[in-house]
């Protein structure tokens, strides 16, 4: 144990998915720091789960697939097996802190259930805001609830207004978000019309699962890291804002990601945050905030850091950055219908039944057909993705999904 800081207890929602299992390496490396309680994850690698738990010895596994449920109780005696989706929920105010990295819209309840138990929230998962800002806006002002950011942007921006007075005015003049540009950096439209799947799974520099690989390749994940980092340090974010709207926003592309993301200050200065591409940074920094971690993950070597580029992107090849600011300008149930085609259209992408160009334009053809609902509770979140879901089917051609 590190000297002077007591155990902390982690649930992890996700455990098989990318930031699973490396939130798994991150307490692996600080065993006397770190305990895990309880994880969960879909069951449809229900090995993998097994594995991880006899490693880590959690008490509590939840599989939101029931039908594996049988058989996960048969192969972890002892362990106590929860199902569902409330299940998977569930584990969200079993620990001191809660990492949900499940994938999609299905990480809502996990977020919502650990800001509501008052727990520290590291967020992985950032359909959870995106989709239902104003549901977990109220979460979050639950006595003792904290939500810390879990990926290379918001946690680089969450470290970079450590260095502003908490008690005094904000100073924040712009939030600037860098993207990697993905593997389609520095292509035309007309040149992005043919490209294929294995194009755009072929990430030059981070390591990820394939449905937020494609939204790199899109600029989609960028378009919503604008909108969450407007629901995590935005007007709507209570005491945690810095009073910044849209406009004060920005996105560069930066292909080296080594500046992570960066706060200008009213002065003219700016702070930013560097490390190399190493998802194991954010995650300990969450689980350990507000101290730091005692692994180094992503340490630069200065000596061998030869340059850093900046330039804007192309938002006529990509046009899923810009739908995402649209969204966000209306706000209310709109960047859940953003999020939920955009999921629709990945999805049909990488079955091969769509081209990478539709993905745009059918989240473009959908936000067309925006209603307007408010967003007053989990339910109203659920109805507005599906009837958005819904829409984007309808726009690919494909029946109502059951």
């Amino acid at each position: 144990m590190v000297a002077g800081v007591s155990t902390v207890t982690v649930s992890l929602a996700g455990s098989t998915g990318s930031i699973g299992t490396q939130t798994l390496d991150v307490l692996a490396a600080e065993p006397d720091r770190f305990e895990l309680v309880a994880l969960g994850a879909s069951g449809r690698r229900l090995d993998e789960v097994v594995a991880q738990t006899e490693r880590f010895r959690p008490k509590i596994v939840a599989l939101a697939d029931a039908s594996r449920a049988s058989e996960a109780s048969e192969r972890l005696p002892g362990v106590e097996i929860r199902v569902g989706a409330d299940g998977l929920a569930s584990i969200g105010y079993e620990a001191d802190v809660c990492v949900n990295g499940v994938v999609g819209f299905a990480g809502m309840q996990v977020t919502v259930a650990a800001l509501e138990a008052g727990k520290r929230l590291a967020l992985a998962n950032k359909e959870s805001l995106i989709a239902g800002g104003p549901v977990v806006q109220v979460a979050r002002q639950t006595p003792g609830a904290e939500l810390v950011p879990v990926d290379s942007e918001h946690g680089a921006i969450h470290q970079c207004l450590r260095s502003r007075d908490p008690e005094g005015p904000s100073r924040v003049a712009e939030l600037v978000l860098t993207a990697s540009g993905g593997p389609f950096r520095g292509r035309s439209a007309d040149e992005l019309v043919d490209v294929g799947i294995d194009d755009a799974l072929a990430h030059p520099t981070w390591s990820m699962g394939p449905k937020i690989t494609i939204d790199s390749s899109t600029l989609m994940n960028k378009g919503l890291e604008v909108i969450e980092a407007h629901e995590l340090f935005g007007a709507p974010a209570g005491a945690d804002g810095v009073g910044i709207g849209f406009d004060d926003i920005a996105v560069v592309v930066h292909p080296q990601s080594v500046v992570h993301s960066m706060v200008t200050y009213t002065d003219g200065s700016t702070i930013a945050q560097l490390s190399m591409p190493d998802m194991r940074l954010p995650i300990g920094y969450a689980l350990a905030w507000p101290d730091r971690a005692a692994t180094a993950f992503g340490a630069i070597d200065w000596t061998q850091l030869s340059r850093l580029d900046f330039e804007p992107p192309d938002l006529e090849a990509f046009p899923c950055l810009g739908l995402a600011y649209a969204a966000g300008r209306v706000g209310g149930s709109a960047p859940a219908w953003l999020n939920a085609a955009n999921e629709e259209a990945v999805d049909a992408f990488l079955s091969g039944e769509i081209r990478w160009v539709d993905i745009a334009a059918i989240c473009a053809g959908v936000l067309d057909r925006h209603d307007g609902q408010v967003l007053n509770s989990v339910d109203d979140v659920v109805a507005a993705d599906a009837r958005a879901r819904s829409e984007a089917r309808s726009l690919m051609g494909k029946p109502p999904s059951a």
